[in-house]
């Protein structure tokens, strides 16, 4: 071997001083000489190669652009008109000394006619003395008589009757439209947000300077009439669906015994949110028929832009109101009093307020770096009952353990540290053996219905804190809820001490916030990512988890199992986020992660309200939602806790 690999280097070493031959690909052509030596001549054309191919002129004969064959190949690289002529040329020196003659002539003129008008001796005196010589005539600029540019004319000029043809380029049209819309948006970003109290005067000088406004937009003219128009069309097109949804009546459910059924109505979606999830979801207090949906995204390796739409039952086919953000949106809710006004957390800490009389695609208040916005996303906000002044105020939890209380004073978002969710005997190592408390990352919370100060806080370490307003440092009661995030906690409408909570260790819980226990524990086989409380009974509740599916719980009825269990999404890869019932109709609406929000009719069974006997009344009202709850907390609660009330 070794022999070889030196017989193998002393060929390399003889090749390399041998003299090079130059080396042919396999399929190259084969020349003659004589056709190597031929000479090929290119030839260059006046063809302009830059001339634009899709010039299009407008014919007035057939009313329509027409694109044309015929293209222009002359390029001007440099053109000016002048009125400038050489002193050195020919026509230069005609004119300076005609010029100069017209001069000396009509200052002889004039010398003349100021003998005449003075005195005779003074005239005598100046024929005696020596004539001074004549000034030096003024240099004039030298003007082109052929060149017509600075002389102007009085003749009036008729109309033509037929205007020439219009060269007119694609790209021109299209940029034509561009500069037109952002015209219109810059006009929108230029109304600031005005206070809400205004003087008689500046109202009235508001509606006329809208009402031009209108005028000049032919749109705006239109739009109310063709919104009734398209509510219209939509209700011809789902005539079947909103028959089912305002008459149709389950019949099958006086066959079965404890089983229920979700008829799917409409199916809500928007073009441009179809890569979005569904963030948040809320009913309209007022308007019954109209609910908001936030998208956004919790994938936070695939973090983009967000969306606010409004939606109605009156209009499935499309958003009765669309804004955009740059930030996902995370949580949204509706103001009670003031039903225009929406308060939204995004994914990047801020919190916002849209307003929905001033339908522009910018919040009208936002809160800013500066104005202590939050550190991580905002998972839940809460509107309040206005402050002293009458000022607006809602609530924030966040990831950066902070739950922040905003108020609108003078048209600012000014934000005041509620509480910090600490973790008790959790502390890190800081620098220069500093102990840093750690903070616990909040994820939902909610009010209680009737103590203004009590509220609840779920954690992402599966902690659900009771805590009040009156106390920034302390907890009035931690709970062990969860083994993972808190999804969503929330009290029930009518029970005074019950709450219920989820997560994503697949659990669905019910508490009586004066025991540390739960009182009832379902186990949903997955992901559980929201849970609603029914408005019309205590103990109907519904939930959705990440496999697709929807159960919907009625206490009353079973209390160990759902009376409905209904897949909603149909494939793998979707995932419920939220569901919400409303507060009239017999619906709820189920938002997933691919961006769409269905509506679907709650059948007579998930609805059952207490049977009519023959000769008495059936009592309804709140006093018999609590006291049908409490006789099922009765069944499960401990003997201690009951001597212990």
């Amino acid at each position: 071997e070794n022999s070889n690999l030196s017989t193998e280097v002393g060929e390399g070493l003889d090749e390399w001083g041998a003299a090079k031959t130059l080396i042919k690909p396999p399929d190259q052509l084969e020349l003659t000489e004589a056709e190597l030596k031929e000479e090929f001549t290119r030839i260059l054309t006046a063809n302009n190669p830059h001339a634009p191919q899709n010039i299009v002129r407008y014919s007035f004969k057939e009313r329509t652009y027409k694109p044309i064959s015929y293209v222009d190949q002359m390029a001007i690289h440099f053109s000016m008109d002048g009125n400038m002529i050489l002193k050195d040329s020919d026509e230069g020196r005609r004119q300076n000394a005609r010029l100069s003659i017209e001069e000396v002539i009509s200052e002889e003129a004039a010398g003349e006619e100021e003998a005449e008008e003075a005195g005779a001796a003074e005239a005598a005196e100046a024929v005696e003395a020596e004539e001074p010589p004549p000034p030096r005539p003024r240099e004039r600029k030298l003007a082109n008589q052929f060149n017509f540019i600075e002389r102007a004319s009085k003749t009036l000029n008729n109309p033509l009757s037929c205007k020439p043809c219009l060269i007119v380029l694609q790209w021109e049209i299209y940029d034509a439209y561009v500069e037109e819309l952002e015209k219109m948006e810059k006009s929108k970003e230029k109304e600031k947000p005005r206070a809400h109290i205004a003087k008689k005067e500046e109202k009235r000088k508001d509606r006329k300077s809208t009402s031009l406004e209108s005028q000049s937009d032919d749109i705006t003219k239109v739009s109310k009439a063709a919104k009734i128009m398209e509510r219209m069309v939509n209700q011809n097109t789902f005539d079947d669906i909103a028959q089912d949804f305002k008459y149709f009546e389950d019949a099958s459910d006086e066959y079965r015994d404890q089983q229920g059924t979700l008829l799917p109505l409409w199916k809500f979606q928007y073009d441009k949110t179809k890569r979005l999830a569904v963030t948040a979801i809320s009913w309209n207090p007022k308007y019954k028929d109209l609910f908001a949906v936030g998208y956004g995204s919790y994938d936070f390796m695939k973090q983009s832009w967000g969306m606010l739409l409004l939606y109605t039952m009156k209009n499935p086919s499309f958003p009765e109101y669309v804004f955009s953000s740059e930030s996902g949106i995370m949580c949204l809710d509706i103001h009670s009093d003031h039903p225009h006004l929406v308060a939204v957390g995004f994914y990047d800490g801020n919190v916002a307020i849209y307003s929905l009389k001033k339908p522009s695609s910018q919040p009208s208040y936002k809160s800013s770096a500066k104005s202590g916005k939050h550190t991580e996303p905002v998972w839940q906000v809460k509107w309040q009952k206005d402050d002293m002044d009458n000022n607006l105020n809602f609530f924030s939890v966040s990831s950066d353990g902070r739950i922040v209380s905003w108020t609108l004073v003078k048209n600012e978002l000014v934000h005041t540290d509620v509480i910090k969710l600490s973790v008790e005997g959790a502390t890190m190592q800081g620098p220069e053996g500093l102990q840093l408390q750690t903070l616990g990352c909040g994820t939902s919370f909610d009010f209680h219905k009737k103590i203004d100060y009590l509220f609840l806080v779920g954690t992402e370490e599966g902690k659900i804190y009771k805590c009040s307003k009156c106390y920034s440092s302390q907890f009035l009661d931690v709970f062990e809820a969860h083994h993972m995030a808190v999804d969503a906690v929330s009290w029930n409408p009518y029970h005074m001490k019950v709450f219920i909570s989820c997560s994503s260790d697949w659990t669905v819980k019910i508490w009586d916030h004066t025991i540390k226990t739960p009182m009832f524990i379902y186990d949903l086989n997955s992901a559980v990512g929201d849970v609603a409380w029914s408005p019309y009974s205590s103990t109907v509740f519904a939930a959705v988890t990440n496999d697709g599916k929807a159960h919907v719980f009625d206490l009353s009825v079973n209390k160990y199992e759902a009376i409905c269990i209904q897949v909603v999404v149909a494939k793998k890869k979707n995932k419920i986020t939220h569901v919400r019932f409303n507060p009239v109709y017999p619906v709820v609406i189920i938002g997933d992660d691919r961006g769409h929000v269905t509506c679907l009719k709650l059948s007579p069974n998930l609805r059952r309200m207490p049977k009519e006997k023959k000769g008495q009344e059936v009592k309804k009202g709140p006093e018999v939602e609590i006291a049908k709850l409490d006789k099922l907390l009765n069944l499960v609660r401990e003997p201690a806790s009951q001597a212990a009330r």
